[in-house]
């Protein structure tokens, strides 16, 4: 018998509703994080946001639908397209903003820039620019819950092309051979990068991919908060009580494209337009109409609370200053003598003795930390 469950997703009006007030919170977090977006795509283009800029616009139901299914004490591990992430598990849109910005008041004082957020105090443990470099992250995570005794989960999302890493084998078999708690959720958006997942991948099917390793797969659809709240609650139920790994395919679009830098002309307009008639925010927002949930004009209010919410964060990002440059060596994680070694000597050349009067490995280092220690220009 497969490990796989054949999720077969319901129409959204199959699912319950969540308390009142519990659905307002989900539409006005997507409501956020699509306004949060949109404004990022705005300040890069003005060059307010420096480096590589992912959006995920599309996507708000399956960021709002797996992170309102975690506990305050579960772990959350992103990829580089993470300021949802960051906004669902709490942190203040004007922090994630000023990171954005490369300012002294992000969430990583303005060294991490849009793929690099973290928030430690709320469990967020950050987005992570290498493709797949997550994954096995995530498993340490969830190895120190184990060792620890506790009922803390671990939730990793990533991206379709990262199913096709050598850490995702790596980690599958890892997690299943230790029984960690930790769920594993590849947003299929469809594309890794711009090539499509029937040109990247051999098996389409993602939810199957951790069979081979002893991982359980189920599927969600991630247009739909609802669905993707109801498979991944249970993913982590699973994981938690059973003690094993659960891989879930949240199958997902992203309305713009892999980056800001992408021409997107990988795909039509009409494809486009095809997934924007799902897109979340609109089907949410029927379906609480429908239900009267939401009054009249309600859905017009969430939204305006939101842009003015990202208006601030805008305001506050700009007023927030550069990192000082006498500030450029904190936190560096070896500057001294701790390590005596070969980080910035050539080690391509053959062992040996060297030239009269060449430097002893790990003299270059050292000259560099003196220097420093000394105030002088390295």
């Amino acid at each position: 018998m497969p490990l796989t469950t054949r999720y077969a997703a319901p129409a959204m009006a199959d699912h319950p509703l969540p308390a009142a007030d519990v659905a307002r919170d989900w539409l006005a977090t997507m409501a956020l994080i699509r306004r949060f977006e949109e404004r990022a795509g705005e300040m890069y283009a003005k060059a307010k946001v420096g480096g590589f800029l992912h959006l995920a616009i599309g996507e708000e139901a399956t960021i709002v639908g797996c992170g309102r299914a975690l506990r305050d004490s579960d772990y959350l591990i992103s990829t580089y397209r993470s300021h949802g992430h960051a906004l669902v598990r709490g942190t203040p849109a004007q922090n994630v903003m000023a990171e954005l910005f490369g300012r002294v008041d992000g969430v990583s004082r303005g060294r991490g820039g849009s793929m690099h957020m973290f928030d430690g105090a709320r469990r967020f443990m950050g987005g992570y620019g290498i493709v797949g470099g997550n994954l096995p992250i995530a498993a340490g995570f969830a190895l120190a819950s184990d060792m620890l005794g506790t009922q803390d989960a671990t939730l990793c999302t990533f991206g379709d092309g990262a199913s096709n890493q050598g850490t995702f084998g790596e980690t599958m078999n890892l997690a299943a051979l230790w029984h960690l708690p930790v769920v594993f959720l590849v947003s299929n958006n469809q594309f890794g990068m711009g090539t499509a997942l029937a040109r990247h991948s051999a098996v389409t099917d993602l939810q199957v991919k951790g069979e081979g390793f002893g991982v359980p797969g189920m599927e969600c659809d991630g247009m739909d908060v609802l669905d993707t709240h109801a498979v991944v609650t249970e993913a982590l139920r699973m994981a938690r009580e059973q003690r094993r790994p659960v891989l879930v395919e949240a199958i997902t679009y992203r309305f713009r494209g892999h980056s800001m830098a992408d021409p997107e002309e990988y795909r039509t307009k009409d494809q486009v337009q095809e997934w924007r008639a799902r897109d979340p925010l609109l089907t949410f927002t029927a379906r609480l109409e429908a239900d009267g949930v939401l009054r009249d004009g309600e859905a017009a209010e969430i939204d305006a609370a939101a842009v003015a919410v990202v208006d601030a964060a805008v305001a506050f990002a700009d007023a927030s200053p550069h990192p000082a440059p006498e500030s450029l060596y904190d936190d560096v994680y070896v500057l001294g003598d701790q390590v005596q070694g070969l980080y910035s000597v050539d080690t391509t050349k053959s062992a040996g003795p060297g030239p009269a009067g060449a430097p002893e490995t790990g003299a270059v280092p050292q000259q560099m930390t003196a220097a420093l220690e000394a105030g002088e220009e390295a």
